[in-house]
């Protein structure tokens, strides 16, 4: 009986980078180099010119060398070499390394070696190369019957190759569970060692099988289990016999080295099917990623539409889900996408187009649903994923946002209905998230008019068809212009004067707002310098400037390099900035560095709408302020609510205190001016004062207002 003295490593196998490095071995070759690392210390005479030409050899020719062993000692060697896909973990080759025997039928080993090591190398299904392998064993060994069995997760037997075996024996042990009595092959997978059987008709181990296998007439059976090395018995080799006869030392001599090959084949199928698995499939949430989605949803469309079933798709995204992986790190938020992953498996059992599409979107295509179940599914993921998720002993919660469009209405291709889904996840995002939104016409419209108010908006802002606009910031006692505030203007061909709070956000939005906030203040330092050299002595402009444009680091040369370059004075320029330049910390750091570096220089800076945004006052504690803009909105209202009078007086007494300029904002009426007078608000623009105006006109109501010389009537 074989039992454990006979290894599994009966030959070794390295496997080569194309330069012939030692990428890894197996554990016999391990055993006989010990740590070795280096192909020529172990193989002196492989030296580079001589593996040159053996690896670029279109059939590598067997070598005999000697391998230096681990104590010093030599041993003499054959050496086979095969290509390997470039895919391949092991690299470019995989050498095979054989102990010279004395064995007149080594010969015959070493080609089956061959036939099937090529057969592995060219990829061929795990099945086709068990079978070859099965073969070339009974065409040198024609006394025995091959049969290779592998072992599923489950612990079953499951037929991969028996070329000569009749066929009903293969059909009736497929799906055997193995076990301590399971004839040869259940038997050695259990016990984990090699089952020598030389009579089934009498040995236990047969007793449930003898009545399958004697009839056929197979008298003996030895097998011995395939480990990988992780240590899982994956399969087993076995040979039969037609008499009750011993095996003999040369089919020990092709077992050692079948069990072998197949421990190769195996590795190389299991490596395959991982790279298969990650093509495929998402490995932090085990779903089908992008690829694959897109191959199953194809299909799926394709079958709705032959057969007219309505449908729905659902793309949904993790609200809050950045924050996790910024305090907890990658790790946690992966744990994160793995739970919300199986609440979504949960809601949507048996959809196989449930996908992860990348960082935390999802996406899953709903069979037979109309505008309302695709509702009430999205509303239902909402709810489910309301639940706090347990993480690391917290309870944390993130919410999910989903946004859906139906086939066919909204889309028969899936890139329209992915589009459409998206337009209607962003509205749900906007409406705060943690909600659903289904694809509307209206959204649609909206998409179009942004694409095309892109599109113009660029071809404006590189054609130089933007203009400028000023409205004058007067002193309501004494009617001095003290300045103007520079505000943006787009007369577009054939749409007329686009809005800037229709224009502003989309700049924002695509990136354009930072080149529009540079073309804006040096348009405006050029004018300003013009009615300078005019004669009209305008003394000063305030510029609006987006938060975003704090992100980069040269707002100060830029604006000092403007001054300099228009031989303005740095007292010319104010900057005006809103509160969502603070709701960012590392924004924050950086726009209070810049801005105390202009103040320095004497730029100014002003909040403007002051008095609207939550964190207001403690801009005075962290920027460097000149003035403050009282918003609109109060003035509005100013002369019917006492509540706007006292909290105008109030942020008066703070500009007081803190010797700030005030200007208030959208003054329309005499009352207003007035009553703004009275609280102590002295300086104001707004359409009564003067509406926005094209340079030319600024400049002939500017002369008219000096020529004037008399105090507003107010």
């Amino acid at each position: 009986m074989l039992g454990r003295e006979v290894s599994v490593h009966a030959f070794g196998l390295v496997w080569l980078d194309a330069e012939g490095h030692m990428v890894r071995m197996n554990a016999a070759v391990r055993d006989w180099i010990g740590d070795a690392t280096r192909l020529e210390g172990v193989l002196p005479e492989l030296d580079a010119a001589r593996w040159q030409a053996w690896s670029r050899a279109e059939r590598a020719e067997l070598l005999q060398m000697n391998l230096r062993r681990g104590d010093g000692s030599w041993m003499p060697v054959r050496l086979q070499l095969d290509p390997l896909p470039d895919r391949t973990d092991g690299g470019g080759f995989v050498m095979c390394v054989c102990p010279v025997s004395e064995s007149s039928q080594r010969t015959a080993i070493d080609a089956i070696q061959r036939s099937v090591l090529e057969a592995i190398a060219t990829a061929q299904p795990l099945a086709a190369v068990m079978d070859l392998l099965c073969r070339e064993v009974e065409a040198v060994a024609p006394e025995v019957m091959c049969s290779v069995l592998a072992v599923d997760a489950e612990g079953r037997l499951r037929s991969l190759a028996s070329p000569s075996l009749p066929v009903q024996y293969a059909q009736a042990i497929d799906g055997v569970a193995i076990g301590p009595k399971v004839g040869s092959c259940g038997t050695a997978a259990w016990r984990r060692e090699a089952v020598d059987v030389q009579s089934i008709a009498t040995d236990p181990l047969w007793e449930d099988f003898r009545a399958l296998a004697l009839p056929l007439g197979l008298a003996s059976c030895w097998s011995t289990p395939v480990m990988l090395d992780d240590g899982r018995v994956r399969a087993t080799f076995a040979f039969y016999q037609r008499t009750e006869t011993a095996f003999a030392d040369y089919h020990r001599h092709l077992v050692q080295a079948c069990t072998q090959l197949c421990q190769v084949a195996l590795l190389h199928h299991e490596h395959e099917a991982r790279i298969e698995r990650l093509a495929y499939f998402d490995a932090t949430t085990d779903l089908p990623n992008r690829r694959l989605f897109t191959q199953r949803a194809e299909a799926l469309l394709r079958q709705w539409t032959q057969d007219s079933t309505p449908g729905a798709l659902l793309l949904m995204d993790l609200d809050r889900f950045k924050a996790i992986n910024e305090v907890q790190g990658h790790a946690a938020g992966n744990e994160v996408l793995r739970r919300v992953a199986e609440r979504l498996a949960n809601c949507l059992p048996g959809m196989n187009t449930l996908a992860r599409l990348g960082d935390d979107e999802f996406v899953v295509l709903l069979p037979h649903a109309d505008r309302e179940l695709a509702s009430h599914t999205a509303d239902a993921i909402c709810a489910a994923l309301s639940d706090s998720l347990p993480l690391r002993g917290q309870e944390i919660k993130l919410g999910i946002s989903v946004g859906f469009s139906c086939f066919p209405d909204d889309g028969a291709q899936l890139e329209h209905l992915l589009k459409h889904a998206d337009l209607a996840l962003n509205h749900a995002k906007s409406d705060g998230r943690h909600c659903a939104k289904g694809f509307t016409a209206a959204m649609a419209r909206e998409l179009e008019e942004k694409s095309w108010m892109e599109a113009a908006l660029r071809k404006a802002l590189t054609g130089q068809e933007l203009q400028l606009h000023f409205q004058p910031k007067v002193h309501l006692g004494t009617g001095t212009v003290l300045g103007a505030e520079v505000l943006l203007r787009w007369p577009c061909a054939g749409r007329g004067w686009v809005p800037p709070d229709r224009f502003i956000p989309l700049a924002e939005e695509c990136g354009l707002i930072n080149a529009i906030d540079a073309w804006v203040l040096e348009a405006a330092c050029a004018q300003l310098a013009q009615w300078h050299a005019d004669g009209l002595v305008l003394p000063a402009l305030a510029v609006n400037v987006s938060p975003s444009r704090f992100q980069h680091a040269d707002v100060v040369q830029h604006v000092q390099q403007l001054l300099q370059q228009h031989h303005l004075p740095h007292a010319a320029i104010t900057l005006e900035v809103t509160e969502r330049l603070m709701l960012d910390e590392a924004n924050d750091r950086r726009a209070v560095a810049q801005l105390s570096a202009l103040r320095t220089l004497g730029v100014g800076v002003s909040i403007d709408d002051f008095g609207t945004g939550y964190s207001s006052l403690s801009y005075l504690r962290r920027l460097p302020v000149s003035e403050l803009k009282l918003d609109r909105s109060f003035v509005n209202s100013l002369v019917e609510k006492t509540e706007d009078q006292a909290l105008t007086r109030a942020v008066v007494s703070i500009a007081q205190a803190m010797n700030l300029d005030l200007v208030a904002e959208g003054v329309e009426t005499a009352e207003q001016a007035q009553l703004l007078l009275q609280l102590g608000c002295e300086v104001a623009q707004g359409y009564w004062l003067s509406r926005p105006l094209a340079p030319e006109a600024f400049g002939r109501w500017f002369m008219a207002q000096r020529a004037a010389g008399t105090a507003l009537p107010v």
